[in-house]
Formats: structure tokens, C-alpha cells, sequence
């Protein structure tokens, strides 16, 4: 098992947070219809992550999350209390990502672990609809980090499409 080791990104932090959004928000295009333009380019080359990530310093139910195995960045997380059913909840991954480099390897189950365990609570994690990945991964990431009432339903689609996972951490 590789080195992995999750913790609260700083404020000094942020501009590294910022660019590895990049490629997450660059892994994502892959998934959008062919006719979207919503995660197109900007004219610099790149994307706006700040929308993704701007109250995450600010807003103290927010909690941005660096992953790394060993010295180097492997990705993030990012933690909110939005519900992918509406209104709020105590817990949801807003946002995972983990490099390229380091998927397949087990950095990216262990990270779910570490997370969750630094925040128990009534959690919810969503996956899109139409990211295949993320709903093979999750159930097992999930189990694996030993929740209790571990729960799937289905997006309502009014406020998202694809399956929800709901479960408790225990503190």
C-alpha cells in the first residue's frame, strides 16, 4: 500500500489546489456531450477553477483536502454540506480527485478512508449519471472505509442525475 496521507489544505495551499483543479476539471470534459460548451477551454488554455473552489477558505462548512502518497500531490478533496437531494446535509464529497499517476493502486480508497474518518457524520457522496468510474468505484470505497447504513438511491432529477450514496461515519 502506497504512502497516502489526507489533510486540510492551507490558505497558502489554495494556488496548488487551484491548478490541480485543472485536471480534474479536465478529466470531467471527457464525460459532457459533444455539443457542450460549458467545459470548453478558456482563452489561456485552461479553466476557471475559483468557482469550483473560491468559498472553500471562507465558508467553515467547507473543507478542501490535499491527498499525497509520500512527498508528492496525488489530488483533493473537496467537502461540503450540499445535498444531491436538496437543502443540506451534515457530509457530502463534493469533489474527489485523484492523478492519473496514482488511480488503480489503491491511493484513491485509502484517501476515501482517511477522509471520512477525519469527518464523521451523516455523509452523502453523488456520482453522475453519466461517469461510469465513479459509479464502479464508490460502493466499494465506501464499504471499504467501514460506514454503517450505507444506503443507494437515485437522483430525483431535479436536483441531480445518477446514483447517491448515503451512510454514517462514526466518530
Amino acid at each position: 500500500m502506497p504512502d497516502v496521507r489526507v489533510s486540510p489544505a492551507t490558505a497558502e495551499e489554495r494556488p496548488l489546489l487551484e491548478r490541480l483543479a485543472q485536471f480534474y476539471i479536465y478529466d470531467f470534459s471527457e464525460l459532457e456531450p459533444a455539443q457542450s460548451d460549458e467545459l470548453d477551454f478558456d482563452a489561456r488554455g485552461g479553466y476557471d477553477a475559483e468557482p469550483l473552489i473560491a468559498d472553500y477558505w471562507s465558508d467553515p462548512d467547507r473543507h478542501p483536502l490535499l491527498i499525497r502518497v509520500g512527498d508528492k500531490i496525488a489530488g483533493f478533496a473537496l467537502i461540503n454540506t450540499h445535498s444531491h437531494r436538496g437543502g443540506r446535509v451534515e457530509r457530502n464529497m463534493a469533489e474527489f480527485f485523484v492523478a492519473r499517476k496514482f488511480r488503480r493502486r489503491g491511493v484513491a480508497r485509502e484517501a476515501v478512508r482517511q477522509t471520512l474518518a477525519l469527518y464523521p457524520g451523516r455523509w452523502e457522496v453523488a456520482a453522475a449519471e453519466r461517469n461510469a468510474t465513479a459509479k464502479a468505484f464508490w460502493p466499494g470505497a465506501i464499504a471499504a472505509a467501514g460506514v454503517s447504513g450505507l444506503t443507494r438511491v437515485e437522483g430525483d432529477g431535479a436536483h441531480w442525475r445518477g446514483p447517491i450514496w448515503i451512510f454514517e461515519v462514526e466518530g
